[in-house]
């Protein structure tokens, strides 16, 4: 985990010149996949892991950044911002900086360090957490006032069309709006969000499957393609709806044969989590944990043969993880193919369920899993570094 201190001597070290640290989690989404491009409902929390910043001011109109986990440093003049390469971490602050200036704010340079110790690659939303800790900073180093669903939106906007990635905006949401011991039901469509307390006694664990298969990108844009072809489909006998967050259940069975097999099936998927999605909310203010836990397998078998985008590394973690005592509920979390699973469970039970979870998975697999253990967390924020010992 990172140290603020470290990084503000480290910063010295690089920038001869003083700092302020910022930071922004990661999160783990409880239930409802797939559905915040689909204007659905989403249930995620921020989580206890985070991007770090540290930054000063420059005189002139560059961005100095140096990645601590890449061990790189790349510059680049805010008039004239472009990605360097396909994939390239720099693309995320670069398009968040290229966003906030097209849309009119004049940001100062400045120099910046970045550490983050969200897993890479894990489906936690390690770039979410980049985006929103530099767009921040950016905003604070530059004097400019803070919206934080403003932020949430750009920081969007620069993944979509400065990295290429069609993410919906709960990452960067979450990101920015995260509250300790609570997750959040979002509204995608009208980013209307309430915070959910987490029941006491429960603990969020989140398995890493160590797995990150390639087609996953593609497989994500090519299914909200077709949910799209559905909307573009079902509008010719509904034409009041948006998008398939407006399909009820009994719409989409009555109207079946219009899509493709396929088609229906990603149909099928989100719908019910939708619905899905809301129950688990009335699950946790009610502290009815055993429909939480209901809930949460059904979501990760319509995810594995209706959304089709589990895999075999998932299924096995769930399956081990929802044999354990003490274990409410278990399902992938995140795109899929790989990533990790999301556990609730029994407070009592996280030291056995840790240790019996990973000796399983890696006599089936061969991988050994890194499982983390994570309160729910606050949003995106400056950090007093005398908070910690300074």
């Amino acid at each position: 985990m990172t140290n603020p201190l470290q990084l503000l001597e480290k910063f010295r070290a690089s920038f001869f010149a003083s700092a302020t640290i910022y930071r922004a989690p990661g999160r783990v989404n409880l239930i409802g996949e797939h559905t915040d491009y689909n204007d659905g409902f989403v249930l995620p929390a921020a989580i206890g892991f985070y991007c770090w910043v540290a930054a000063a001011p420059r005189r002139d109109r560059r961005l100095v950044i140096h990645s601590e986990n890449f061990n790189e440093t790349v510059e680049a003049n805010l008039d004239s911002l472009s990605a360097i390469a396909k994939n390239h971490w720099s693309n995320y602050p670069f398009g968040v900086a290229c966003a906030f200036q097209n849309a009119g704010k004049r940001l100062k340079g400045a120099n910046l360090l970045i550490s983050g110790d969200v897993p890479l690659g894990a489906g936690l939303s390690s770039s979410a957490a980049i985006e929103v800790a530099v767009g921040f900073a950016l905003l604070h180093q530059s004097g400019l006032p803070i919206d934080r669903l403003e932020l949430a939106q750009m920081c969007q906007k620069a993944e979509n069309e400065f990295v290429g990635a069609r993410c919906g905006i709960m990452d960067q949401f979450v990101a920015c709006q995260g509250r300790a011991s609570h997750a959040l039901l979002l509204d995608c469509r009208s980013l209307e969000y309430k915070p959910v307390k987490l029941s006491p006694g429960i603990t969020l664990m989140i398995c890493n499957t160590m797995v990150k298969h390639e087609l996953a990108s593609g497989e994500y844009n090519r299914r909200r393609a077709d949910c799209e072809e559905a909307v573009r489909t079902l509008r010719k006998v509904l034409p009041e709806i948006r998008a398939l967050r407006d399909v009820t259940l009994p719409q989409l069975e009555q109207h079946r044969a219009l899509l493709n097999p396929k088609v229906y099936s990603r149909c099928h998927h989100v719908v019910t989590e939708d619905n899905r999605t809301q129950s688990a909310v009335r699950a946790f203010e009610s502290g009815d944990l055993r429909v939480l836990g209901q809930l949460m397998r059904e979501s990760h078998r319509s995810l594995r043969d209706d959304y089709e985008v589990s895999c075999k590394e998932l299924d096995q973690l769930v399956e081990t993880a929802a044999a354990q005592p003490g274990v409410i509920g278990a399902r992938m979390t995140g795109g899929g193919f790989g990533g990790c699973t999301i556990n609730v469970v029994e407070s009592a039970a996280v030291e056995a369920f840790q240790q019996t979870v990973a000796a399983e998975y890696l006599a089936q697999t061969g991988l050994k899993p890194e499982i983390y253990v994570s309160a729910a967390s606050d949003g995106v924020q400056q950090v007093e570094v005398n908070s910690f010992g300074a």
